[in-house]
C-alpha cells in the first residue's frame, strides 16, 4: 500500500483517496484533460479483474483509454497510489447491508461480504492490507464492522482484533476456492475428478500402515463428499464465530 509520508506533509494518497472533498488533483484540471481519476482507476480494476494485479501498467490503462502513457501520471503519481484507489474503489461498489439478526448472524454477514468481495476481484487477495487505505469506501466498510459489535462491553481495542480476526480468516479459504477454480478452468477437471482419477496409485504409495490416521480422515473426507474450499470456509466461520461469541459473553460478565 502507499502510505508514506516523509517529514511533516500529509500523506499524498489520502488527498486522492477523498478527492470528493478536497477536490481532483490540480494535475487532472484543464481543457486538455481527457480522463480522470476515476476513470483511470475503473480501467485498471478491470484489467486486474482480467489479468491480476501484476498486469496493471501505466501503458495498459493508457491503452485502455486512448491516452499517452505518461499523461496518466497526471492523475495517479504512481502505482502503489493507484492500488490503493483500486481497494478502496471496490469496497464502495456494493451497498452494505443492514446489520440484522443476532450477534452470530451479524459476524456471518461480515465474513461473507468480504468471500463475495475476494471472489469479485481475486487480485485482491496479493494486496499488502497491513495498512490498508483511510479512503471514504474503506472507512464506510470498517465502520459497518465495528457497529456489529458495538455495545456489548468489549474494549475498542477487542473490538478492533475481532473485527481483524474475523476478516484475516476469510482469505484462506477464499484463496483456497479461487485456486481451485483456475485449476478446473486449466485443467478441465475438478478436484474430485482428479483424486479418483490418482485413486489406485495413492493407495499405493501411501501406505496406511506408514499413514494410518491420514488414511483414515482421507478416506472419511472422501466419503463425505465435501463442497471443497467453500465447504471449509462455512466450517471454519461457523466454529470462529463459536469462539467470538463466547470470548464476547465471557467478557461482558
Amino acid at each position: 500500500m502507499a502510505g508514506e509520508s516523509t517529514g511533516s506533509e500529509p500523506d499524498r494518497t489520502l488527498r486522492l483517496l477523498w478527492r470528493s472533498h478536497f477536490g481532483e488533483p490540480v494535475g487532472s484540471r484543464g481543457p486538455k484533460q481527457r480522463s480522470s481519476v476515476d476513470e483511470v482507476v475503473a480501467a485498471a480494476v478491470q484489467l486486474a479483474d482480467v489479468d491480476g494485479i501484476d498486469a496493471v501498467s501505466m501503458r495498459r490503462i493508457a491503452d485502455r483509454l486512448g491516452l499517452k502513457p505518461m499523461s496518466v501520471y497526471t492523475y495517479v503519481p504512481g502505482k502503489a497510489e493507484l492500488v490503493d484507489l483500486m481497494v478502496d474503489r471496490v469496497a464502495g461498489e456494493m451497498a452494505l447491508p443492514r446489520l440484522d439478526g443476532d450477534l452470530s448472524e451479524r459476524l456471518a454477514q461480515i465474513a461473507r461480504q468480504q468471500w463475495n468481495e475476494y471472489l469479485r476481484h481475486p487480485w485482491l487477495l496479493s494486496i499488502d492490507t497491513s495498512r490498508p487505505p483511510l479512503g471514504p469506501n474503506v472507512s464506510d466498510h470498517w465502520e459497518w464492522c465495528l457497529r456489529a459489535i458495538d455495545g456489548l462491553g468489549l474494549s475498542d481495542l477487542d473490538m478492533d482484533r475481532i473485527v481483524t480476526l474475523l476478516l484475516g480468516f476469510v482469505t484462506g479459504p477464499a484463496r483456497a476456492h479461487l485456486d481451485a477454480e483456475r485449476h478446473r478452468e486449466v485443467d478441465q477437471e475438478s478436484a474430485v475428478d482428479w483424486w479418483e482419477r490418482n485413486e489406485p496409485l495413492l493407495e499405493e504409495i501411501l501406505d496406511a500402515e506408514r499413514y494410518p490416521v491420514s488414511a483414515r480422515v482421507g478416506q472419511a473426507a472422501g466419503a463425505a463428499d465435501p463442497a471443497g474450499p467453500s465447504d471449509a470456509f462455512e466450517f471454519g466461520l461457523a466454529r470462529l464465530i463459536d469462539g467470538i461469541v463466547d470470548y464476547i459473553g465471557v467478557s461482558a460478565r
